[in-house]
């Protein structure tokens, strides 16, 4: 446990995030060394690790990793944010590095941050300057998740000040950790190695070309003119990456290389991936530590760290760690492959004890800042204070009252041809142009409002009908949905669910129409398209035009398609729910999806016009399962989120929350107390409509009381900021059903049980 200032005991629950032991590669290290550090520091702090896998099943990890997530498995991200949410952890802790989380520079990852609530710190152990897009897109999508960023270098913290924007106040600088040894002298280690009575130089880590090895290996000859004993130890095994690309070709070339400078007893390749204490051994045992690197912008290097802890004298490129981890005298810095220069300075080691000793005892001085209980120390205090500054969400206030239906966003949305799809904020995105979805819905809604004026509701039902009416396609007997900006259609037929959808609002247009010509109009064209129904086979599509159908059925009692539609259908949900049901599940599928509630609601409405219990009844049953569903323990109302979707006979999951969810619930709760009189639904109803107002799982209304817009959704970690149509006109829609509602139930029992 760590304990604050005050003695309360703020964390005793950590996520980690990063490769981890077997894994063969520096972060596994790393992040297997800040476990280490972590518990030795804090041996009561819970850490759960979600080790990044690049080969599912290859690795035996130790008991300390919860859970492998496999690094190409976008879903798999997702279950592990899951599963941090649920453990009560307080703070994820992230290891960042291109090239270990899957998708296009690693945006996986990002599915994962925006599904945990949890503060994140991040630690970068690459930092681009030149990022590309992609790249440049997945670590702004870091920094602005983020509440703390360590970077191991100072010019880490300006790269990400001066090319990201990041705000100095979340940059933390902490050195990479070093192990806790003594200082001793490396002729009491040689033997075990078989390095007596010889100067050894080491370069130790992944062999791979940007390590430099080449330059090392032309400077030995001249070393070796003057030190004959001298060996030049390169220890560790070939990166997994070049040997999956070519195999041993690189160390290949490297012996040969050696062979053709006559310096090949002079070389010792070791190939292995060693323990961590065998591996401070052999560190232990050298002269001289060699960083020959040749990426001037590598701002990490655990070698150079490793070798500074335990104090090495050091002879370097002048690569960003180098530069400020060496600097003030503390190793010997020359030019990127200038073996000459590696050459001289290492002689100069080699040649004078004292001078090499006294290199080294002010590295090992640097080193004791930097070991690992240390770091512990330093990042835990960071946690803490970003856990004590996450912002507390105070339950707000909010208006329970329904607000009186207002199109203003509606059309805010709309223009000539139709209602847009999508936009940007409240500004709307011209780019995604217009669908048949969302035009029906609006067109729903100008039947909906008994307050509207009557020239507004003229002009935009007739906008809106002349979109559904351009959209149907006779040769293909389906109506188009989606239309680009400039009016021409993206595909000859839309979905099963847009027709299906359509022929909804057609009944419902000809039934609530105020105006004769519009319901005249809806008639009309229901009689011309709605046979496709019967062609129909998606469940949904199939409720919506029951639910049209259901309508125009009202309308007019002797409508035989309609009645046909309603018949046939019924039969078909009544079958779905037999096949698909299981003790826990009184459902139509055996998975979850968008627009629940209306199966039911279809069922309902079908046995009011039906005059058939069997339907009322088994609607009744699936809507009180679907609303159980869609509740939270602290009895709200919560929407099916949309990764609940596809997963069979499993329990909802709560995120992305989407307005239509709580329309349909709505709906089809007001059909229920029709049916039945029963004041639960009203209740229910009650229940999802304040989810627009912000009794929700954030606190947060998605309603814009003052505009009439609603935001397109609840995430994690806030709101989908959005106001897309959909989002908007449910809204509106639900409005008018718990006015609605509200009155017939007022009219039933009295003023004191209208909706409050």
């Amino acid at each position: 446990m760590f304990l604050s200032a005050e003695g309360v005991t703020p964390i005793d629950h950590l996520a980690l995030i990063g490769n981890f032991l077997p894994r063969k590669c520096g972060l596994a290290t790393y992040t297997t060394d800040t476990f280490t550090a972590l518990k030795g520091r804090f041996p009561d702090l819970k850490i759960d690790v979600y080790a990044m896998d690049d080969h599912p099943g290859r690795y035996e990890y130790p008991p300390e990793v919860t859970a492998s997530i496999p690094d190409q498995d976008r879903l798999a991200y997702i279950d592990a944010a899951r599963a941090i949410e649920r453990s009560g952890a307080q703070a994820l802790w992230l290891q960042h590095e291109y090239g270990i989380f899957g998708g296009p520079a690693g945006e996986h990852i990002l599915a994962l941050l925006d599904r945990v609530t949890i503060p994140v710190i991040v630690t970068l152990h690459t930092i681009l300057e030149k990022p590309s897009v992609d790249e440049r897109r997945v670590m702004e999508g870091l920094l602005r998740r983020a509440a703390r960023v360590i970077v191991m270098a100072e010019r880490g913290r300006e790269i990400l000040e001066r090319v990201y924007g990041t705000s100095s106040r979340a940059i933390v600088m902490i050195p990479h950790g070093v192990p806790d040894r003594d200082f001793v002298d490396p002729e009491t280690l040689k033997a075990q190695f078989g390095w007596e009575g010889r100067k050894t130089l080491l370069t130790f880590g992944l062999l791979a070309p940007n390590k430099g090895i080449e330059t090392m290996i032309d400077a030995l000859p001249a070393i070796v003119a003057e030190h004959p004993d001298v060996l030049y130890a390169v220890l560790g095994a070939t990166h997994p990456n070049l040997v999956a690309h070519e195999g041993e070709a690189y160390r290949d070339r490297l012996k040969a290389l050696a062979e053709e400078h006559g310096v090949a007893e002079h070389v010792a390749f070791i190939d292995a991936f060693l323990e961590h204490n065998e591996l401070i051994d052999y560190l232990q045992a050298a002269d001289v530590y060699v960083t020959p690197y040749s990426n001037p912008a590598q701002i990490t290097s655990g070698t150079l760290s490793y070798a500074v802890g335990v104090g090495k004298a050091v002879v370097s490129t002048p690569y960003v760690h180098a530069t400020e981890i060496l600097g003030d005298g503390h190793g010997v810095l020359v030019d990127f492959g200038d073996s000459a220069a590696f050459a001289r300075e290492i002689n100069a080691l080699l040649g004078s004890d004292r001078n090499r000793i006294k290199l080294s005892e002010r590295a090992y001085a640097r080193g004791r800042t930097m070991i690992w209980p240390r770091l512990a120390e330093l990042a835990m205090g960071e946690i803490v204070d970003m856990v004590a500054t996450k912002p507390r969400r105070i339950m707000a206030k909010v208006r329970l009252t329904p607000l009186v239906p207002d199109i203003a966003a509606v059309e805010r949305m709309s223009d000539s041809t139709g209602m847009l799809q999508h936009s940007i904020y409240s500004v709307p995105d011209r780019r995604h142009g217009y669908c048949i979805d969302d035009n029906v819905r609006a067109l729903m809604l100008m039947t909906a409002i008994d307050t509207l004026d009557e020239g507004v509701r003229d002009k935009w039902m007739t906008i809106y009908a002349s979109f559904v009416q351009y959209a149907w396609n006779p040769d293909k007997h389906r109506f188009r949905n989606f239309m680009n900006f400039d009016r021409t259609w993206c595909e000859d037929y839309g979905s099963e669910d847009s027709n299906g959808r359509t022929l909804w609002a057609l009944g419902v247009t000809a039934k609530r129409a105020t105006l004769v010509k519009h319901r005249d109009w809806a008639i009309r064209l229901f009689d011309e398209t709605a046979s496709l129904a019967l062609e129909l086979s998606s469940p949904r599509a199939q409720a919506f035009a029951m639910l049209g159908a259901a309508a125009m059925l009202g309308a007019h009692p002797g409508h035989e398609l309609a009645r046909n539609i309603l018949e046939r259908f019924s039969n078909d949900l009544l079958a779905l729910v037999e096949e698909a049901r299981r003790p826990e599940w009184e459902w139509f599928e055996i998975v979850l999806a968008y627009d629940n509630a209306r199966l039911p609601e279809a069922l309902i409405r079908a046995g009011m016009m039906l005059g058939r219990d069997d339907l009322l009844k088994c609607g009744l049953s699936t809507l009180g399962w679907i609303v159980a569903q869609q509740t939270s323990p602290e009895g709200r109302f919560r929407a099916v989120g949309t990764e609940s979707f596809g997963r069979a006979y499993e329990e909802p999951l709560p995120f992305d929350q989407q307005p239509l969810e709580a329309q349909a619930t709505i709906d089809a709760c007001s059909a229920a107390f029709k049916a039945t009189g029963d004041t639960r639904w009203v209740d229910e109803a009650t229940r999802a409509y304040r989810w627009y107002l912000g009794q929700n799982d954030l606190d947060l209304p998605l309603a814009t009381a003052q505009d009439g817009g609603c935001f397109d959704g609840l995430m994690p970690t806030g709101l989908n900021r959005n106001q897309g149509a959909e989002s908007i006109l449910a809204l509106q829609l639900a409005s008018c059903a718990i006015s609605g509602l509200s009155k017939r139930a007022e009219s039933v029992a009295g003023p004191d049980r209208a909706v409050a």
